[in-house]
């Protein structure tokens, strides 16, 4: 397969917190422009190797990357914030120069970085589709070919005509995309610009990025939706504090991902507990403890065993009539598995007091993984009024597995199998009917 894209040792640093000096005198402007040529050097020499450790005003964002992409492949980048996911795409769409490195690469590159890049604000939006266009290289008989549809996927019609600085970014979002992806670059870059575009046009972008990658085109795709990065991409990019942690198969890239943002947060307890003094709540009602626990009372939540989420609260006015209990339990990746809970009424309740319930989340429903689990509870059916964080638990195989198989999916239910022999002229019967 020819190979689109390639970049070698590619670093990029930033002097951070530097301030010019001024000089009230003109012995220190004559001074200053002494030393300007020797401060200048310096500054370079250290912006050429990696003392950034040594020098405190010296930010490297990238360091050493190495990757090549092929034609038609949709490669997927994933990190945390800061780990230099946008400094690479901006390197790659020319936008700003590395440090050190170099890229090759073969075609024209259609990108949609931050919301509003690459459009004039005092033009319209025709006129900036028309400028993008020609900065591709295409003539106006191939822009005036596109015109329609690009304005039909953004869907700003109505407000093609009008200046680009008064548009939302949502509207802005929703144009750069349709130009990026519909003026035919041999590789569009996508930043997680999308998030700012409602969930259609999210999954307009999605299925457009596909039909690119089908026609033999590259995409470069970078988002913190996991859902998205596993079913878009085939391969993914790890970046950590801007190096490169892993190259993989984009599931297994995000699965690495996934496993270590939870083993390097602080957040991996199963339980939420207060004082009465510092609970959540207010002078109505007290949360006081909220817990994920295995059913069977081990320490290991397992898949074919029950999970039990117990909530501890305290009323301490006698007039709440209905208290609700939500539990939105969660993928790591962000994907709603489900939303539980019930209602307690108020003959449920015996006035004023300390209260304890359970929800039973039944056994063999989900799937081998992390999962994360958040409450909220909400007063007389229509006051939301408390909302926990999230906590975070992983599913293992079955207790008495020897062998630990992953299957695909967010459920994997136990469900009965039954197998019968029929007769042809049973069958034949069934089928005519």
């Amino acid at each position: 397969m020819k190979e689109i894209i390639r970049v070698e040792n590619l670093s990029k640093a930033y002097r951070i917190g530097l301030k010019q000096q001024s000089h009230d005198t003109l012995f220190g402007k004559v001074a200053d422009m002494v030393k300007a040529p020797l401060r200048n050097l310096k500054n370079l020499r250290s912006l050429t190797r990696f003392d950034g450790a040594e020098d405190p005003t010296v930010h490297w964002a990238l360091k050493d990357i190495d990757f090549t992409v092929n034609e038609g492949e949709v490669l997927g980048i994933i990190g945390h914030n800061g780990a230099g996911k946008s400094t690479l795409l901006k390197i790659l769409s020319r936008v700003t120069e590395p440090t050190t490195g170099r890229i090759t690469i073969h075609g024209r590159v259609g990108a949609l970085l931050e919301v509003g890049t690459g459009f004039h604000p005092e033009l319209t939006g025709r006129e900036n589709i028309y400028m993008n266009g020609t900065i591709l290289g295409m003539t106006k008989k191939e822009i005036d070919r596109k015109l329609d549809e690009i304005v039909d996927f953004s869907g700003v019609e109505k407000y093609i005509d009008t200046p680009v600085k008064f548009y939302s970014s949502g509207m802005k979002v929703r144009l750069g995309f349709a130009v990026a992806a519909h003026l035919d670059p041999e590789i569009l870059i996508i930043d997680e610009v999308l998030a700012v575009g409602d969930v259609e046009f999210q999954r307009k972008c999605l299925g457009k990025m596909e039909d690119v990658s089908r026609s033999g085109r590259t995409v470069l795709f970078v988002s913190h939706n996991m859902t998205a990065i596993s079913n878009l991409c085939k391969r993914c990019i790890v970046l950590k504090q801007g190096t490169i942690s892993k190259i993989d198969d984009a599931s297994d890239a995000v699965k690495h991902y996934v496993h270590n943002s939870i083993k390097t947060s602080e957040v991996q307890q199963i339980r939420f507990v207060w004082d009465l003094k510092s609970a959540p709540g207010d002078e109505r009602i007290k949360l006081l403890k909220f817990s994920v626990t295995p059913a069977n009372s081990e320490k290991i939540f397992y898949k074919d065993c029950a999970i039990c989420f117990n909530i501890c609260f305290n009323i301490l006015d006698d007039r709440v009539k209905v208290v609700g209990f939500n539990i939105y339990l969660s993928t790591m990746e962000g994907v709603l598995v489900c939303h539980i809970g019930r209602q307690l009424l108020k003959e449920e309740m015996n006035g004023v007091g300390l209260y304890q319930t359970s929800l039973i989340f039944p056994p063999n429903v989900l799937n081998v993984g992390w999962y994360s689990a958040n409450l909220m509870i909400g007063l007389n059916t229509t006051e939301p009024l408390i909302h926990t964080g999230d906590i975070k638990f992983n599913i293992i195989g079955n207790k008495n597995a020897s062998i630990i198989k992953e299957l695909k999916g967010i459920i994997q239910p136990k469900v009965k199998f039954s197998v019968k022999k029929l007769k042809n002229t049973a069958f034949e019967h069934e089928e005519g009917k």
